[in-house]
């Protein structure tokens, strides 16, 4: 165990859940299967903008790079001085303070080609990916996929596991040239546009149906569009909540499946497959120490104080965001 001392953390102010400001905290203390980490970078997600309203005083960051100082009794797999990299507990204090408590079965290895900062812009886009891929969507080799908002950190990891580990078509949609550039260096192998007809789109391309949809922009502007594209006995899944009901009665007739992807889910709700976080952070490493998977880091935001995370909360909310941002601690 760390002895107790002092750390510095950076927390939504109490006063105004706009602004960030630092407070001195006493160190956590890691449980039994916790790991206490020195943060040394963090990356800011769009769940970081959601909740920050609802969470004055506390510190977020769902995503971080770092090294292990100290360790619970019941931790097996990491070592002090092992470099780890994971997106952490929403039911827990967040990663943007110098020391942070984590669970060690949400933890993977840092890959080992890639610094803290590029390794902390990964871990939560590539869960959220790997799991709606895997889990939810069950994709296939030779498939056709569609990604609506592709250029964005998740979608950014969708495609290139969509692509390069699993051999799909992959159609992206981007809506301004740098994001269709960005799609495409991402490696679909098509890209639409969103704000326009994609079922005139994809029938140019030669596509009546897809066979699976992973949505990471607007549920509900999308739903009925995902309705028409989505071939008999398909999948979609999504990642950002409707404000709405959805009208799944469209689905019935091709009898496919609709199903939402959290990766907090398995942390928040202590699920028996918890641990396989874990492991699919360490597969991710591997594959971009492999060079498989490439970094989707976009914008080096320097180190972490309140008035750049405040601009960062801003540019990540402003839907126009092109792979990830990360601060250096």
């Amino acid at each position: 165990m760390a002895p107790t001392q002092t750390q510095k953390a950076l927390v939504v102010s109490p006063t105004d859940t706009s602004r960030f400001e630092f407070v001195e905290r006493e160190v956590p203390q890691p449980g039994p299967y916790d790991l206490l980490v020195e943060v040394k970078a963090v990356s800011v997600n769009p769940v970081d903008t959601k909740v920050r309203a609802k969470r004055p005083g506390k510190s977020l960051g769902w995503d971080a790079s770092g090294v292990v100082v100290a360790r619970g009794s019941e931790v097996k797999r990491f070592r002090e001085g092992d470099e780890v990299f994971y997106a952490g507990d929403l039911t827990r204090e967040g990663t943007n303070a110098s020391l942070h408590v984590v669970d060690e079965r949400i933890v993977g290895h840092k890959p080992r080609k890639l610094d803290h900062l590029h390794a902390a812009s990964i871990p939560l886009t590539a869960l959220t990916a790997w799991e709606g891929l895997y889990e939810q969507l069950r994709v296939e080799q030779g498939k056709t996929l569609l990604v609506i908002g592709a250029a964005g950190g998740v979608g950014s990891l969708v495609v290139q596991l969509a692509k390069r580990l699993t051999k799909m078509t992959v159609i992206g949609t981007a809506s301004r040239d740098t994001t269709r550039d960005w799609v495409k260096k991402m490696g679909a192998d098509h890209v639409v546009n969103h704000r326009e007809n994609l079922p005139a789109q994809l029938s140019a391309l030669g596509l009546k149906n897809v066979d699976a949809i992973f949505c990471c922009v607007g549920t509900d502007a999308h739903f009925e569009t995902m309705a028409e594209l989505i071939a008999p006995g398909g999948r979609i899944v999504s990642i950002v909540e409707p404000e709405q009901p959805l009208p799944m009665g469209k689905l019935f007739g091709k009898r496919a499946s609709f199903s939402w992807e959290l990766m907090f889910t398995k942390s928040m709700y202590k699920t028996p497959d918890m641990a396989s976080q874990q492991a699919i952070l360490d597969r991710v490493a591997d594959l971009l120490d492999e060079g498989v998977l490439t970094s989707t880091l976009t914008v080096d935001a320097g180190v972490l104080e309140p008035a750049a995370l405040a601009e960062a909360h801003r540019t990540v909310s402003s839907g126009k965001m092109v792979g990830k941002l990360a601060f250096r601690l």
